[in-house]
């Protein structure tokens, strides 16, 4: 009797099951397809309500910028896409779709990272600054790449103990031809041209290399740099001999070199945004990334790829080595 009573309960248990999951896959399948699946996840990303508004259904839309600036999964804390970038551009997309939305905050903690990571994310941002009003605020860092995306915006925001600047690029690779000779070891190259085992550890850099290289540095800082003047307003020749050298600035000495608008608090960022937005009484709402099928799937297989390990090498606790011979936006203090 009692195997019998328990059988049609785990039949519903089972059936219960089977339409949650299958529900969830509809909803995960429908950010990438066609037709009432894809009406169903029109919106990507929820709303979390900050500021409550004041008779007005307007809204301000608060977007993170966390952590340092790749192409790869997981580099932000909120990234749950396909990289950071894809969900920043989601997110934008959203924010500049909907009608409701007046204005922008972008609430930035990054140090700065990859450059075509950084300069994608510029771009995006800038199409949605041509639309609506894009309030930059500048958390503890807001570096590098970080700094470069934030010219893009309306306003630029921080506090006086905020870091920013570090208008630079860098690029780093290891010579271990002394610890070669040490162990025994030699590295033997077959190539196809003059500089295809360029930034070879095993060797130590030609001179035609060396200028090679800081060729390609130059030119992308030549490229930040312009965007920097261009969206301060500010003299090239003037920059390029002064603050534009690679330094990080507290958010005082930004203020006074006008890299940044205005020196204050996340909640004065919240109120130029209504003010730009001319929506004194809309509701401030943070954008929260939706959690699917797929982001719960993926849960699992992080889990099972990663290994409790102590790791020694120096800035691992930012969450991304850098990788050598890959040109980055960053401050020195995060390059080594």
């Amino acid at each position: 009797m009692k195997k019998s009573g328990c059988l049609p309960l785990l039949l519903i248990v089972l059936l219960g099951f089977s339409l949650f999951a299958n529900l969830m896959l509809l909803i995960a399948l429908g950010s990438r397809g066609k037709g009432p699946a894809k009406a169903m996840a029109k919106k990507k990303f929820a709303e979390t309500t900050l500021v409550q508004g004041h008779d007005s259904s307007d809204k301000i839309a608060v977007i993170r910028l966390d952590g340092l600036i790749s192409y790869k999964h997981g580099v932000s804390s909120a990234s749950t896409g396909e990289s950071m970038v894809d969900d920043l551009k989601e997110a934008f997309q959203q924010a500049a779709n909907d009608p409701k939305v007046k204005a922008v905050v972008i609430s930035v903690d990054s140090p700065g990272g990859e450059v075509t990571a950084g300069d994608t994310i510029h771009h995006a941002l800038g199409k949605l600054s041509a639309k609506k009003p894009v309030v930059i605020f500048i958390n503890s860092i807001g570096t590098s790449a970080a700094y470069y995306i934030a010219c893009a915006g309306s306003w630029i925001m921080c506090s006086d103990t905020s870091f920013t600047g570090s208008i630079g690029v860098i690029i780093s690779t290891l010579n271990y031809k002394e610890l070669f000779g040490k162990i025994g070891l030699q590295s033997v190259i077959f190539k196809s041209g003059q500089f295809k085992d360029a930034l070879n550890g095993a060797r130590d850099l030609t001179e035609e290399e060396k200028s090679y290289f800081q060729g390609l540095v130059m030119q992308t800082y030549d490229r930040f740099l312009n965007i920097v003047a261009d969206s301060r307003h500010l003299d090239p020749a003037t920059l390029r001999d002064g603050i534009a050298d690679g330094r990080v600035l507290s958010g005082k000495d930004a203020y006074t070199a006008k890299l940044v608008d205005q020196l204050g608090y996340i909640e004065e960022a919240y109120a130029k945004a209504r003010t730009l937005g001319n929506v004194p009484g809309a509701e401030v709402v943070r954008y929260e990334k939706k959690r699917g099928l797929v982001q719960f799937l993926r849960l699992f297989e992080d889990s099972e790829k990663s290994d409790i390990h102590l790791d020694l090498n120096v800035g691992s606790a930012t969450g991304m080595k850098l990788e050598s011979g890959r040109l980055y936006l960053l401050p020195s203090f995060y390059a080594f």
